[in-house]
């Protein structure tokens, strides 16, 4: 049982330079853990592919995310979209890092003027053969197959082939993994490597713009451009930037996000 009568809760554009762009976030600030029935309900309500509950914890917050169907072990956009709701309604000052618990560990966030910087796990895909009808799926051939604990990451001839992909969906749902990654060479300026993420099994058939997927396509590309700066662009309908630096085996994040807008919610009755 929570003790807030109305629970703050935004909704925030990630990985944005504008409204409408970028990959949208629901974040609901309780003060303390909610009930994780109750939190599914909230994000099947919101029907945004993430929806993200952060509480104080400790010297942090804690943090889980959830999509309309799922709790999910990792999401970068909502954790961007959750730092910018904490320092943007003065749970946390301004200049202060944040550090989140979370299902995959201690995820930090800090702030350099208008960018946010997030500190995550590198997720790299070791290559394996294709799973069987997965580029009948993709409609595309696959060039080379990888997969991590999360995902199978795929890379395609180019960025017009990346483009044209217009997957068999209820096929993809069937595979073993969270989504389906698939990459290309950028073929557009100030830009290294494009991506785009497909995740039927849990209720997102096409994500805007993905940050756990950019665990895997950091230090994919890092070792094929040989440098471990980049930069991505995600061409979902929406469409963003995730800005990345490979650290050994971290992967730093950045983007910014827009506020969209910020209200208040019931809690959670008691015995819920």
């Amino acid at each position: 049982m929570l003790s807030q009568a109305g629970i703050p809760i935004l909704q925030i554009d990630a990985f944005a330079d504008e409204p409408f762009t970028g990959n949208p976030a629901a974040v609901c600030l309780p003060e303390v853990e909610p009930p994780a029935d109750w939190m599914q309900q909230i994000a099947a309500e919101m029907n945004l592919s993430e929806t993200a509950f952060a509480w104080p914890s400790g010297d942090g917050y804690g943090l889980r995310w959830f999509t309309p169907v799922a709790e999910v072990d990792l999401c970068g956009h909502a954790t961007l979209a959750t730092a910018f709701a904490l320092w943007e309604t003065g749970h946390v000052d301004c200049d202060d890092d944040i550090s989140f618990a979370t299902r995959s560990g201690v995820l930090k966030v800090r702030r350099e003027q208008d960018m946010i910087k997030m500190n995550f796990p590198a997720e790299p895909a070791t290559s394996c053969e294709p799973p069987n009808g997965l580029a009948k799926a993709l409609g595309a051939e696959i060039l080379w197959c990888g997969q991590n604990r999360m995902d199978h990451l795929v890379k395609v001839a180019n960025e017009q082939s990346l483009l044209d992909l217009r997957p068999d969906f209820a096929s993809l749902a069937r595979l073993d993994t969270r989504g389906v990654i698939v990459t290309a060479a950028a073929e557009r300026d100030n830009v290294d490597f494009v991506s785009r993420f497909f995740c039927p099994m849990l209720g997102i058939d096409e994500d805007p713009v993905t940050g756990s997927a950019h665990c895997c396509l950091a230090p994919f590309w890092a070792g094929r451009l040989g440098r471990d700066e980049l930069t991505g662009f995600q061409t979902s309908k929406r469409g963003g930037v995730v800005c990345c630096e490979v650290i050994g085996d971290r992967v730093e994040l950045s983007g910014r996000a827009v506020k969209i807008f910020y209200g208040t919610m019931s809690a959670p009755q008691a015995g819920a």
